[in-house]
């Protein structure tokens, strides 16, 4: 008899639907085709274990899965529980008309229970568009597939329960998500709030600029100056995520298993990223034989963050040029391409020299002649030039550090960076391709950032005395056109591209001596 029940394949952030055939004949043997890997083709190995301990087995006939279409690698341990429910329904041990009315996933312990399994996200959405009634996946997956609106999200522990459920004996706990609910939690983390800071009034400017416009940012100052610590305070200034964003996200850590198990199914704040300085290129970026998303992607929609700069492998930084250009990262492989989508933040720190006191308002810097040079050379001009915002961060003066007043909280900040934001989504709402000032294309930047005669002059002669390339020219018009945001103006005026020129410190001519 044959029967056919649906799983599905994941490859990047998309899932493809897969048609597991079952067909039982004359004959004692069991064939898996489709391009299994060996984690498929094992499964037999676990169904026969975990059939007997429901006392049922997988019947001494000939038996043929096919993993269709055939031409795609299957990979994975997620289509054990398919293929048992393919074998009992042809084998005529359950009946077999709801199996095509659900798509089911799930890997199979040797006790017969189900175990969670990775890109649950991506499948359900798809499983939505392919018009299937709903899903049965294992009981920790279930809240992170809940979240597509119009699909039946069923959670089972065990085989035994599926079996009861397919046998029309019990009933399956349905999951729904209440995304008013999740969106409406609590955003800011009370460790990490502006107000705790001491002074440093143009750092919170910078970054409060970059927040706005989704700018990538360079802090650069002497150890103890703080750099750490305000840029683990960005995220709690950053705009909440739409409803999109947040699909987006969740799927790439849906993709990457990193979404914990039992959570809340849904990524509802910003990711911070901060990888240790001795990952590699592939971690970063993404890879390996069976590819994954790397920190970049692990990071969109929200930040990443790189300490000591020029601690990281050379070749490491520069894998990121071309992702900060185009937002999304292609990793292409003998048999196929997959994309993940990497729009991030960039925020780094670094030391001016490798004794960390080069510009010090006090310590005398003890490298010799070239090596604060040398030190800064390990990071790009391309790279560097990719970075909108170059922050100078001075040590906090004790008179400074010993006010009792508190700072601006976190929470004003953010709603000023929020009104920037709901700007900027009116002025792209037509292109689906930006959503932020970061984002502009050069046909962008001829339409909203224009600038009056007193400010194409300010621009000339900065380009002139700075050397600035034509990447910088954009990169200090769209920062201009932030601040222009920020300050409810509908022009970009002298006092905005002055403000973004002082934000190119890396460029001026004998910066590092």
């Amino acid at each position: 008899m044959l029967v056919k029940t649906f799983g599905y394949a994941v490859h990047g952030i998309s899932a493809t639907k897969i048609t597991i055939e079952v067909n039982i004949g004359n004959g004692v043997n069991f064939y898996m085709v489709g391009l299994p890997d060996s984690a498929v083709k094992e499964s037999q190995q676990r169904i026969d274990t975990a059939l007997k301990q429901i006392n049922l087995k997988i019947p001494g006939k000939q038996i043929t899965v096919n993993l269709a279409p055939a031409d795609i690698r299957k990979e994975g341990s997620a289509y054990d529980l398919p293929i048992a429910t393919g074998i009992l329904a042809a084998n005529e041990q359950i009946p077999n008309d709801l199996i095509t009315e659900y798509a089911i996933m799930g890997e199979l312990a040797l006790d017969g229970e189900v175990r969670p399994i990775k890109g649950v996200l991506p499948i359900a959405l798809q499983a939505k568009k392919d018009g299937f009634k709903g899903i049965i996946l294992p009981s920790d997956n279930c809240s992170e597939a809940s979240v597509v609106d119009g699909l039946e999200v069923l959670a089972v522990n065990n085989l035994k329960e599926l079996i009861s459920f397919l046998r029309g004996d019990a009933q399956l706990t349905q999951v729904k998500a209440n995304l008013s609910t999740l969106f409406n939690e609590p955003v800011f983390n009370s460790e990490f709030d502006f107000s705790d800071v001491k002074g440093q009034e143009n750092i919170k400017r910078s970054l409060e600029i970059a927040a706005a416009g989704g700018h990538n940012v360079i802090l650069i100052g002497p150890p103890g100056a703080g750099k750490t610590m305000l840029s683990k305070r960005l995220p709690g200034i950053l705009p909440p995520l739409t409803i999109e964003e947040a699909l987006e996200t969740t799927k790439i850590h849906s993709v990457a298993g990193r979404t914990g198990k039992g959570g809340k199914g849904l990524i509802t704040q910003r990711p911070f990223r901060s990888p240790h300085h001795t990952i590699s290129d592939v971690a970063l970026v993404g890879g390996g034989n069976n590819p994954q998303p790397g920190e970049i992607s692990l990071a969109h929609n929200g930040v990443l963050f790189l300490d000591e700069l020029p601690e990281f492998k050379r070749t490491v930084l520069e894998v990121m040029r071309q992702p900060l250009e185009d937002r999304v990262v292609n990793i292409s492989r003998a048999k196929f391409t997959v994309d993940y989508p990497a729009s991030f933040m960039l925020v780094a720190s670094m030391n001016p020299c490798p004794c960390g006191f080069y510009n010090h308002p006090e310590k005398e810097c003890v490298c010799g002649p070239g090596i604060v040079q040398k030190y800064l050379t390990k990071i790009s001009g391309p790279l560097l030039d990719r970075i909108d915002l170059h922050v100078e961060v001075t040590p906090v003066p004790f008179s400074e550090l010993s006010k009792q007043q508190t700072s601006e909280t976190s929470a004003k900040i953010r709603e000023r960076v929020i009104a920037a934001r709901l700007k900027q989504s009116q002025r792209f709402e037509k292109n689906e391709s930006v959503y932020c000032n970061a984002q502009m294309r050069t046909a962008d930047l001829k339409t909203y950032c224009s600038l009056n005669e007193a400010g194409n002059t300010l621009l000339k002669n900065a380009m002139e005395r700075l050397g600035l390339s034509a990447r910088a020219y954009d990169r200090i018009l769209k920062v201009g056109r932030t601040i222009a945001d920020l300050e409810n103006s509908e022009t970009i005026e002298t006092t905005h591209i002055a403000e973004a020129i002082q934000y190119r410190s890396l460029d001026r001519e004998g910066w590092a001596g």
